[in-house]
């Protein structure tokens, strides 16, 4: 079977999950039976060792099993509901506590036998077990034969549940159709489709797991290759149907501005302005780290297609961004009296207005738009779109830059990043595209002091927080997760906001952001923070990039270690943007007798460019996930940093299918 044909399958269809688990599984973003196999495990663990009541010490974590005895008892109340029962073996009681669960009458018969794991602890003089796993003892019988996964949970959904369908699925639909022929998985050494798929949810052990990840990893790298490919075909030293020249308006706008353009910057414009006035179609990206100016770069490059007498379009990822880029674009152009008709475009644009902004895009009076992915979208047609801007790139698939890039007549094509990838990887990843790079920043940037703090010092960095906020600047918050999760202690933005609203004086103003929020919701919340209606931002790292507070001075981030370094630099970005002193404070969850070598890393340097390499070099072979990346690299587990090598090998599969 085709595997993506379950993205057409309800995971309803699957025995057992009705209307309710299909409601807590569509909060994981699980709506299909495709959906639910590409949910890997964020980590795996064993199962203990079985024990028998005389073997079991208080503190420890154990599997024992026990026959029930006749003492179940139950009561229910409006906020909770208690179930105890005493589980007992030849050597003796072990109290059994489960709290908010309602089925267990049914269950735990007396007589009946079953294996618990938890961690063990003393209540008077006998053994009690909390909230303990239950399992069949045939269950831990097999589940010794693999390790056991570990995923991420939203609440009344364990992972239990989660293997027991995931095992379902691929036995009901598998085997899968393998897109690798037997000559590549023999040269690449690289298991099977079917059987990655089924040991990234149940290795074996540490080998079968890795082998999984390997194969899956290089799918999806050869799966972007493949697009790219595609791509460079389009464009690669196809001749320009545009004439450009050096202006007199472009030059003076240059010498107008109240400051110099760095080396990196007036090096960027060069390579910009010959890509432009060579008569081929430019596909150049400008990789700067955050704060180096590349928005500048962006906008001349757009007033040099101006006075050429034609169009340019400007693509943003977030409205709140796009928006503030048009504001900033306005100014420019009434400062320095330039009479250009600069337009916003996106989903929250009126019909009415859409309506006549698709008139001035179509008939040229308008000469730059600024948006949001509304650009590429149906009935917005252009007269000479000569130019398209797309800002932090990485953000947009290769399919959504080609749509905008069809927009036009075989437009030139500038593409920014202030993610920083090391130098190993970039000339690969950026195969169809020139590079320019702006290493240096502006003279007037301050530098962003960091710290870090152990999590039992939390309070003394939410204290300086706070009195940052007093003398009326914001602040943001980073958390890993959204919600409580039973199988980790990472901070949520839903608990850390309480907390914070708990410690800090009625009068500050928190809000929460996070990537389960609908559009319209992250985009009233991005715009209250960059109003100053917002104190303090509770977010995950759907912060990283979208937003630009010149009055956000401090961020803090919790569950730090957890993070790839080039994350950390990018969420460290968004503070440090206006004339005030900024602070990034790192919060090392780690044990108290750890010291965080990559962490350290952050208080040596703020050049992306080093970070993204030792990021490179520091990350270990443990890191199941790796960073969470978006666009191009929203890869479910692939990771460009730790999978260099498969990177690489993927790269070249994929360009001998083109060959």
């Amino acid at each position: 079977m085709d595997i993506n044909e379950l993205k057409n399958i309800s995971i309803k269809n699957l025995k057992g999950i009705g209307d309710k688990n299909g409601s807590l599984f569509a909060r994981l973003n699980i709506e299909s039976v495709y959906d639910l196999i590409y949910y890997f495990p964020r980590t795996y663990k064993k199962l203990p060792e079985l024990k028998n009541v005389s073997q079991i010490n208080e503190g420890e974590t154990v599997a024992i099993r026990l026959k029930m005895a006749d003492d179940f008892y139950f009561k229910k109340t409006a906020k909770n509901a208690v179930t105890t029962v005493t589980g007992f073996d030849v050597y003796g009681k072990v109290s059994l506590a489960f709290f908010r669960v309602t089925y267990l009458r049914s269950m735990l018969k007396p007589g009946t036998e079953w294996v618990f794991i938890g961690t063990v602890k003393r209540k008077g003089r006998q053994y009690a077990l909390e909230m303990p796993v239950i399992m069949k003892v045939s269950e831990y019988i097999e589940g010794l034969r693999h390790l056991q996964s570990v995923y991420s949970l939203t609440k009344g959904i364990n992972s239990k549940t989660i293997s027991k369908f995931v095992y379902e699925a691929l036995n009901d639909y598998g085997p899968f159709e393998d897109s690798l022929d037997e000559k590549v998985l023999k040269e690449t050494g690289l298991p099977s489709f079917t059987n990655a798929l089924s040991d990234i949810h149940f290795p074996i052990d540490d080998t079968y797991f890795k082998n999984a990840r390997d194969r899956l990893s290089f799918d999806e790298f050869y799966e972007f290759f493949t697009k790219l490919n595609i791509l460079k075909q389009q464009v690669n030293k196809c001749e320009s149907a545009f004439s450009f020249i050096e202006t007199a308006e472009y030059s003076r706008l240059i010498t107008a501005l109240p400051y110099n353009l760095t080396k990196g910057q007036s090096d960027c414009l060069n390579d910009i302005l010959n890509d432009l006035t060579s008569g081929y179609v430019m596909n150049r990206l400008v990789q700067g780290d955050v704060g180096s100016g590349k928005t500048i770069v962006a906008f001349l490059a757009c007033v040099l297609s101006y006075s050429n007498g034609y169009q340019s379009a400007f693509m943003a990822p977030t409205e709140v961004l796009a928006s503030q880029h048009y504001l900033k674009f306005k100014e420019l152009n009434d400062r320095y009296n330039l009479n250009m008709n600069i337009v916003f475009l996106s989903g929250s644009v009126s019909a009415s207005d859409k309506k006549k902004i698709y008139a001035e895009l179509e008939s040229g009076d308008c000469n730059l738009v600024v948006g949001t992915h509304a650009l590429i979208q149906e009935g917005v047609n252009f007269n000479n779109l000569a130019l398209v801007v797309t800002d932090e790139q990485h953000r947009f698939g290769v399919l959504q830059r080609d749509s905008l890039y069809q927009k036009g007549n075989k437009p030139h094509v500038l593409s920014l990043s202030a993610t920083p990838i090391p130098g190993t990887l970039a000339n690969v990843y950026y195969t169809d595209m020139q590079i320019s790079l702006i290493k240096d920043k502006p003279q007037n940037r301050i530098p962003i002091k960091t710290g870090i703090r152990k999590a039992a010092e939390r309070v003394d960095g939410l204290r300086f927080l706070y009195s940052k906020v007093r003398e009326g600047q914001q602040a943001i918050v980073v958390c890993p997760m959204i919600e409580e999760n039973e199988d980790t202690d990472l901070s949520n933005v839903n608990d850390y906001s309480e907390y914070l609203k708990e410690l800090m004086p009625d009068t500050v103003r928190i809000g929460v952001l996070h990537g389960r929020m609908k559009p319209y919701e992250k985009t009233r919340v991005m715009q209250y923070f960059a109003n100053g209606d917002i104190d303090i931002l509770v977010s995950t790292t759907v912060i990283e990039v979208g937003i630009d507070v010149p009055n956000a001075t401090v961020i803090l981030i919790e569950n730090a270690e957890r993070f790839g370094l080039s994350t950390l630099h990018q969420l460290r970005g968004r503070v440090g943007r206006g004339s005030k002193e900024s602070y990034c404070i790192l919060i090392d969850s780690s044990p108290e007798d750890v010291e965080n070598e990559r962490l350290k890393v952050m208080l040596e340097s703020d050049d992306g460019f080093h970070i993204a390499d030792e990021d490179l070099r520091l990350r270990g072979p443990g890191d199941i996930v790796g960073v969470r990346q978006s666009g191009d690299l929203n890869f479910k587990i692939a990771d460009i940093y730790r999978d260099k090598d498969l990177f690489i090998k993927a790269k070249k599969y994929a360009d001998l299918k083109f060959s």
